[in-house]
């Protein structure tokens, strides 16, 4: 049994104690999932028309959302991206060097990281934010053992700094902790509700797909992650959902399992 600083994990099959929340049996008999990778982009932080900034309104609807899973008694880890601040490849188009652009950009998720972990924790749940570079007056650094022990706590882990690595997307920093966390799913919140084969803000027409093979995903050339995430989930066995976290309750009828969503696997 692991133990860290005098905090041990708890069988899978048996329910965690989650912050002030008093879970119901029967409702925790309705999950499908156990523990799982939310990963929420940037954008989704921000400004609804512009993406950019941030916007207090939906940072407190995603924590509402988070606080009823965790009452299910789900483990939510959650990697955040940094769009809505900066985007480290975009920048660096511009003339700086890619990976100093790519620093500032973790530095961005570690400021969407706080944010979100004050307005979960408003809810009466217990964060934690890690991260992948070390800010330790803000953060604690990403230790796995110490994440899954978290976790099993059941607090929130909010990852944030990407992989702590330049030229690598939040994307595949969210395949590689789901996998390291041992995630039963690795959610990618997006403002659609799945996988379409065109763009169906250009293309009404555009078909949506329920279910998709990771070699479909590669061979259609699908826009869901890059192709560095979809391969490390893929080589692992980690399945994705790509759902519409801005439609309130979805979160939670995706943990249920409810079929919403496109599923890749």
């Amino acid at each position: 049994m692991l133990n860290i600083g005098g905090e041990g994990t708890y069988p899978r099959s048996v329910p965690n104690p989650v912050g002030s929340f008093a879970l119901d049996p029967l409702e925790t008999l309705h999950r499908m999932y156990h523990r799982v990778l939310l990963k929420l982009s940037g954008e989704a932080l921000g400004n609804p028309e512009t993406g950019h900034g941030m916007d207090p309104t939906q940072i407190q609807a995603y924590a509402r959302q988070i606080a009823r899973v965790v009452g299910l008694g789900v483990e939510v880890g959650i990697v955040c991206g940094g769009g809505n601040i900066l985007r480290g490849a975009e920048f660096s188009q511009l003339g700086g060097h890619r990976a100093t652009a790519d620093y500032m950009g973790m530095l961005g998720t570690v400021i969407n990281a706080l944010a979100l972990s004050d307005a979960v924790e408003q809810q009466g749940v217990d964060t934690r934010v890690m991260t992948a570079l070390e800010i330790k007056q803000v953060a604690e650094p990403f230790v796995w053992r110490r994440a899954d022990a978290h976790l099993s706590r059941g607090r929130v882990v909010i990852l944030a700094a990407g992989t702590g690595n330049p030229f690598f997307t939040t994307d595949t920093a969210a395949a590689l902790r789901a996998n390291e966390l041992r995630c039963d799913v690795l959610l990618k919140a997006t403002k659609v509700d799945g996988v379409y084969d065109r763009d169906p803000k250009k293309h009404p027409d555009a078909k949506r797909f329920e279910k998709l093979t990771f070699r479909e995903v590669l061979e259609k050339n699908l826009r869901v992650m890059d192709i560095t995430a979809i391969t490390l989930c893929m080589e692992n066995n980690l399945p994705i959902t790509v759902f519409d976290l801005f439609r309130e309750g979805n979160f939670e009828r995706v943990v249920r399992g409810e079929p919403i969503g496109t599923t890749i696997q």
